[in-house]
Parts: structure tokens; sequence; C-alpha cells
């Protein structure tokens, strides 16, 4: 088995556990040493906690990013993952609550809270990460498979996966992505318009480019990194500036003569569209959008640059004039071998419902607005 087939199989069992964990089911992740039965946190019901217990004869542990324990006061915390003992009174409502933010202005006092004595592995880190993979809230419930993972496996009808396969996945995907097609599609402000689909070896997540005249191969194209935004794009959200921003970044590359919006599946900087309204219902208590995502247990932001480079790269373009305020995607694309000759402005004014979100870039984000 070649090398590029060996990670597609891989690319594979990832995506097929994300779907497991999405419909509440129980997965295997192993360092080829060891191995942990992995539930999301936030599906949890009682069943499934006498379950673990079952299958491994071990009490279960929460796992939570650093971003979440550190919300609920739980310390001691080593390295980006905190694991909690599953006390007499936390059922699967205290846990699933421990994951979600929802309601913690009201359930100020869900502790006491007590860290394990052993420090989290790089199995915890791909758990967390496979919640993540999943769409679902970053905490998942841990327990040790003490002897014999294989039979278990095959005995209980669990997928298994493996850390690297786990840890290495976002970016061997993005890598994987291959153009599947391509149509004319003119659009409100730019009628000679192409668009082109790319998707990703394990048939997951896809991602378009629009292609706006004919920009040529040899020059720099002005190009616009898009990540998607349901509620802004299409049904025109005034608490954030994302559809003006495509539409007018559209309309600016047909006035200049042609460029690039890749327009990537990164909703709400990488949580999915689910997560992002968890975070809204967080900025309608207080928090910016900064806070909120932490809250929730993400990074502020999650999204790589190894798509957009490799889309760019797939159509021949290797230097761009990027359309962006944040500083950020220029570095990113820069790491991914992509030359920025050039970062051209691409400010909207702001309005009642969005100022505060403006002004949250600007300050927390460093962007340039």
């Amino acid at each position: 088995m070649n090398n590029n087939s060996v990670i597609n199989q891989n690319l594979t069992s990832v995506e097929r556990a994300a779907g497991d964990l999405r419909r509440g089911g129980i997965i295997v992740v192993t360092d080829g040493k060891k191995a942990h039965l992995v539930t999301s946190a936030e599906l949890i019901v009682d069943q499934k906690i006498k379950q673990l217990k079952a299958l491994s004869n071990e009490d279960p542990l929460v796992g939570l990013t650093y971003n979440r324990a550190n919300i609920l006061k739980i310390s001691p915390r080593s390295g980006d993952v905190a694991l909690v003992k599953i006390s007499a009174h936390m059922n699967s409502g205290v846990i699933s609550s421990m994951a979600d933010p929802a309601d913690d202005l009201m359930q100020i006092m869900r502790g006491p809270f007590v860290v394990t004595e052993n420090n989290p592995t790089a199995i915890h880190d791909a758990g967390i990460k496979m919640c993540k993979i999943a769409r679902l809230l970053p905490a998942a419930v841990f327990s040790v498979v003490l002897e014999n993972p294989e039979h278990l496996i095959e005995q209980n009808d669990i997928l298994s996966v493996t850390v690297d396969e786990v840890l290495n996945y976002t970016v061997n995907d993005a890598l994987s992505l291959n153009i599947v097609t391509s149509a004319k599609v003119p659009l409100e402000g730019a009628e000679q318009t192409t668009m082109v689909a790319f998707r990703p070896d394990d048939g997951g997540t896809e991602h378009f480019a629009i292609i706006v005249g004919d920009p040529i191969r040899e020059a720099p194209v002005l190009t616009r990194i898009h990540s998607e935004c349901f509620t802004g794009d299409l049904l025109g959200s005034l608490k954030c500036d994302c559809g003006e921003q495509m539409r007018g970044a559209i309309k600016y590359m047909n006035e200049e003569g042609g460029g690039i919006l890749l327009y990537l599946a990164q909703e709400g900087r990488g949580i999915g569209l689910i997560n992002k309204l968890r975070a809204y219902h967080l900025q309608d208590q207080g928090f910016d959008t900064v806070d909120a995502n932490e809250r929730l247990g993400f990074l502020s932001d999650e999204r790589i640059f190894e798509p957009a480079a490799e889309m760019l790269k797939q159509m021949g373009y290797g230097k761009v004039r990027l359309l962006t305020n944040n500083p950020d995607k220029v570095t990113g694309l820069e790491n991914c071998d992509i030359i920025v000759s050039e970062r051209v402005a691409h400010k909207f004014p702001s309005n009642n419902h969005n100022d505060l979100y403006l002004k949250t870039k600007k300050k927390r984000s460093g962007h340039l607005l």
C-alpha cells in the first residue's frame, strides 16, 4: 500500500469515528501502547457512563480543554487538557453542563471538581480533537481499556483511531483536496465568474473557489480567504460583517479586473454553525466573540490555512494580493508557501448590532480596522 493510500485510509477512519461520536457513540483512541474509550461529554447519558465502566472496569474521567477548565475554576491543570474524576454528585447532566456553558451564569457552583493525579497524554489531546472534528463541544469522557483492546473493539463493534491519525487529520485532509468540477456562475456584481469545487479524499467537507474574470497566474492574484457564514452570507445577519465582506470582495475583484475568493467550510472561525450559535447565545449574556469561543472550550480561532493554500496551488496560483484586515491570514498563507505580495484593506462601516464585534476584532484579534 503506497503512502497516499495509507493517508486516505487514515482520513476515512477519523471521518467515520467522528460520525459515531456525533451519534453519541463510543470510539477507541490508541497510541500503540495504551487505548482509551472516548465519548462526547456533550451527549453523555447515564447509561453511557455505566457502559464505559462495564467495558473498562475503571471509573471514567471527564476531559476538558484548558480554556473550559479555566472558566470552571478547575485546577491544577497540566498541558491543554484537564482530567476530572467523576464524583458521586456528577451524573450525566452535570457532566454535559461542564461541557456546555449555556447555563454557567445560573449554575455558578457545580463543583467541587477533583482533578486526577495522572497527567493527560496525547490520547486525551486526540480525544478532545475528535470532538472538534465531529463539530461537537470540545469535551470528552475517557475510560482506559485495561487489556486486549482488539477483542473489545471487535466484540462491541467500536471504531478505533490512532493518536497520529487524529492529530494530523485537519492538515492531511486539506492536503488531500482535489478539484471535482467547475462551472460558470454569473453573480451580481461579477457576471464573468467561475466556481471550482474541491473535495478531500475522505469525502468530507467541501470548499469552493469563486474565480472572478480570468486572472493571470504570472502576477499576484487579488485573493480573499472567506470562511463560510450561513447567518451573514445567506441570511444577511447584522451581527457580523461577513456578507458585506463577501459581496464587497466579489464586486471589487470585478472592478480590478479579476480575483479569487476562496469560500472555505470553516464556519464560526472553525467551530461549526451550531457552536457559533452557542457563542451568539453567550454574546447575548454579555461576552465578546473571543470570550464566547473560549468559554465554549475552543481557541479564539480554530481555523487553519492549508485548505486555502492547497486550493491556490492546484489552480496554479502561488502569489497573491490578499484582501483582508487580518494579519494572521497573511502569516498563515506564507507559512503554507504562498507568497503574499501585498495586504489589501477590506473595511465596511459598523452598525448597531456588530459594533462590539468589530471592536473586538481590532482590540483582541489584531485586525487592522
